[in-house]
């Protein structure tokens, strides 16, 4: 089954192109240390979900591009070109002159209806594409104008429009310095439109990659590229093919419903994170080894801990003890423990491993952890209770009245997160 995705705005594009090299170049490595035949079986699973080929064997992403300015998407698209093995569509990007100057409710409430039929059209004739629809995976930013605003815009039409097809959306958290001084309002309008239109929200936070690209990968000026490599790199890792079932060699046919299924237990439950290991410069990864039992303890202890990266992890951080026998030498069974889980739900069901044996990218060993946590609770209601305070003074409100946001809008946004927020808590 296919998924199609949707690059919005700039950060959306920037992201997008970087997750479509990381796939391409995954499925194309050439020692995926696996046999020609599994080889070949990965290329048609990771090419059946992400790209159609043309006849001239130049595979297509199957993406549609929409930005409100034109520059980010002619280079996404020419940097796409340059690669000389995978590009774009000839006619899957919608851009206009004037971008929505980091104001949500003009993205929202201008560009989203003024352009809805044109962006819809792309998107149905893209959906045309494929034999089976998986679903749409919507890569954007959260504190931004077009991004944001018109990506909740977008995914609320498709929730419309394809309400059988699953809608995750990959949004990117803020820096928490704030790179826009109305972020936060952006933020929770964005936050909270989603939570009603979307079934999943895969969240990264920037300063959260941003620790890793300057203690894992040894980058001393880290740039936005370097930022979004890392973000490939891990979604790569989270849609890499996967066996469908213990002691199967079929690959998993809809990633995005079985992801879902297992991890979105209750819609008022919807934040999904990633932590990916080992991560690390190429220099560095040519003289390291991984064993699995390594790998699973580390990742366990990042997911009690909520560490990010496996540097630093808190390792007197320790579960609640639920009388199970301490575990040894780490295994699979560590992510059992019931204490890992809120009590309305079973281990067995709450966990499942998703394995292949061909190696991800240039690592021969590699782990990533999906999980629906409380680890947002913090920066969330750090973040709600920022613009509170900006809406209790009205400060830049009339910046959102003045496209049709009213501050009732606000305050049900509010209203919701603060319910989310409380949700999480009582776990």
């Amino acid at each position: 089954m296919s998924i199609v995705t949707l690059q919005l705005g700039q950060c959306g594009n920037q992201i997008g192109l970087e997750v479509f090299d990381a796939l391409f170049s995954d499925a194309h490595y050439p020692q995926g240390l696996c046999s020609k035949r599994e080889n070949e079986a990965y290329q048609a699973s990771c090419k059946e979900r992400f790209f159609s080929e043309q006849e001239n064997g130049v595979q297509i992403a199957r993406a549609v591009l929409v930005d409100m300015e034109p520059k980010v998407i002619n280079q996404t698209l020419s940097k796409a070109a340059r690669s000389g093995q995978w590009k774009y569509g000839q006619h899957s990007c919608f851009c206009q002159k004037q971008g929505s100057g980091n104001n949500w409710a003009y993205g929202y409430s201008v560009h989203g209806p003024r352009h809805e039929e044109s962006i819809m059209n792309l998107i149905q004739k893209e959906v045309e594409k494929c034999d089976s629809l998986s679903g749409f995976f919507i890569i954007m930013s959260m504190a931004g104008g077009t991004g944001s605003g018109l990506g909740a815009f977008v995914t609320q039409n498709l929730q419309d429009q394809y309400s059988n097809s699953l809608k995750m959306n990959q949004i990117i958290w803020p820096y928490g310095t704030g790179e826009v001084i109305v972020q936060n309002y952006n933020s929770i309008l964005t936050l909270s439109h989603l939570y009603r239109s979307s079934d999943a929200l895969l969240v990264h936070e920037n300063d959260a990659v941003h620790k890793i690209c300057a203690k894992l990968m040894n980058i001393k000026q880290i740039s936005f590229s370097d930022i979004n490599q890392v973000l490939a790199h891990q979604l790569g890792n989270v849609f890499q093919p996967t066996y469908s079932m213990e002691g199967s060699f079929h690959y998993r046919r809809n990633p995005l419903g079985d992801l879902m299924e297992n991890l979105v237990p209750h819609p008022e439950f919807k934040m999904l994170g990633v932590r990916n290991i080992p991560q690390m410069s190429e220099n560095s990864l040519a003289y390291s080894t991984f064993t699995w039992a390594g790998l699973l303890k580390h990742l366990r202890q990042m997911l009690i801990s909520n560490a990010k990266m496996e540097e630093g992890i808190d390792w007197q951080v320790r579960p609640p003890v639920t009388g199970h026998p301490t575990l040894g030498k780490m295994s699979l069974r560590g992510f059992k423990d019931p204490a890992l889980y809120t009590s309305w739900l079973e281990p067995d069901n709450a966990f499942s491993v998703w394995k292949t044996q061909r190696a991800f990218n240039k690592y021969e060993k590699s782990a990533a952890l999906v999980s629906n946590s409380q680890f947002l609770v913090k920066p969330l209601d750090m973040i709600v209770g920022k613009a509170w305070n900006m809406f209790a003074s009205k400060a830049y409100i009339h910046q959102y009245t003045k496209f049709g946001i009213e501050e009732e809008d606000f305050l049900d946004s509010f209203t919701l997160l603060e319910q989310v927020i409380a949700s999480y808590c009582n776990l």
